[in-house]
């Protein structure tokens, strides 16, 4: 009886070890997939682009410095110029005219002179009448010079080496003292005009340094700074007028050509105080108080505390509190803990907002899975 009621136990025991091993362990959730990126790694790293046109630096507008009418016209737009070389003349008889009746009256002012000195020595003027003949003398001079000077001014010459981009006028056109009649450019001296929205000024006062390339040929770039930023918006378009200067210019780059800057925000190497961009979905406010989630090399997540320079459209620079190399959280910052452990995919550039692929992608109003990228 014994022996039966042991194995009666035995057999209940087994049943009780099978059924518990029936029992399977809930699996850990797996690290969520999360958009992250490296900073100061990407070529576009903190870029800001803008279109301009070619110009030059001195574009200087030339016009005689008398009115009369043009009689000929020795250059056509995009003539080469040196120094000096003429470029056009106007009808000189009324000022040759002018200068023969100065020299008349030089000559008979000189004659009087002569004679009042005779008869001051003889004593028969008195001296005050010699120095107004004196007087008359030096003014006759005086109007000869000038009517020599306005002779002269009947030749429009160049005042500078450089490219005629300009004809504003033609033969036989009767134009004022100081009326645009062309414009000579010079080509040693070439930059960029940019419009600059308002928008964008806090971001443009960081900015220097640049890289200028041509719509026509993409693979001629060339260094560029920015030299002149206008104070002022435009009254119709709003934007703000700079100039980039292009410092090594070669015979690809001409006037008037359409061409790409891009400022580049300088990282020095990743550096401790370096200006670095990240995207604004990055950004996350801590108290009030802008955050970064940075991952480490166990993959997970701890949230840093950075200071930001300055916010754009897209973008934010960071005056500090991150280094170049770090690998920061760009998307889904909101739904992250301290702490936790992610799976880093989709590498972006943190100069640009993160943007999924299209073979993990999730809207924004979805909820987030194991399988898919927070966002």
């Amino acid at each position: 009886m014994k022996v039966l009621i042991l194995r009666g136990s035995l057999f209940l025991a087994m049943l009780v070890l099978i059924a518990a091993c029936g029992k399977s362990v809930p699996p850990l959730e797996p690290p969520r997939p999360v958009l992250t990126s490296i900073l100061g790694t990407s070529d576009e790293s903190g870029a800001v682009s803008y279109s301009g046109e070619v110009r030059s630096r001195f574009e200087t507008p030339l016009g005689f410095r008398i009115s009369g009418k043009i009689a000929a016209r020795m250059v056509d737009t995009g003539a080469q110029v040196k120094a000096g070389d003429v470029l056009a003349r106007l009808d000189p008889a009324d000022t040759a005219l002018s200068a023969a009746a100065a020299d008349a009256q030089l000559d008979l002012a000189a004659a009087d002179v002569r004679r009042y000195r005779e008869l001051r020595d003889k004593n028969f003027v008195s001296q005050a009448a010699l120095d107004a003949k004196e007087t008359g003398f030096k003014a006759a001079r005086a109007q000869g010079d000038l009517a020599r000077n306005q002779s002269s001014y009947t030749v429009l010459r160049a005042d500078q080496a450089g490219v005629v981009e300009l004809v504003a006028a033609e033969v036989g056109q009767v134009v004022a003292a100081g009326q645009t009649v062309m414009r000579v450019a010079r080509t040693d001296t070439l930059e960029v005009a940019v419009a600059i929205p308002e928008t964008r000024m806090p971001d443009l006062r960081l900015l220097k340094a640049a890289e200028v390339s041509l719509w026509a040929d993409e693979k001629a770039r060339y260094q560029g700074v920015l030299r002149e930023l206008s104070p002022v918006a435009d009254a119709l378009t709003r934007t703000y007028a700079a100039r980039v200067s292009i410092l090594n210019p070669d015979a690809r780059v001409l006037l008037g050509m359409t061409a790409n800057v891009k400022f580049l925000r300088n990282t020095n190497g990743g550096t401790s105080g370096s200006r670095l961009s990240v995207p604004l979905t990055a950004i996350f406010q801590q108290e009030g108080k802008p955050a970064l989630w940075i991952v480490g090399a166990d993959q997970t997540v701890a949230l840093r505390p950075v200071t930001v320079a300055s916010y754009g459209e897209t973008t934010a620079i960071l005056e500090s509190g991150a280094q170049a190399g770090e690998r920061i959280v760009v998307a889904g910052v909101h739904k992250l803990s301290a702490g936790e452990k992610i799976k880093a995919v989709d590498q972006v550039p943190a100069s640009a907002p993160a943007s999924v692929t299209a073979n993990a992608s999730v809207t924004a109003s979805a909820p987030v899975s194991a399988n898919a990228p927070a966002r």
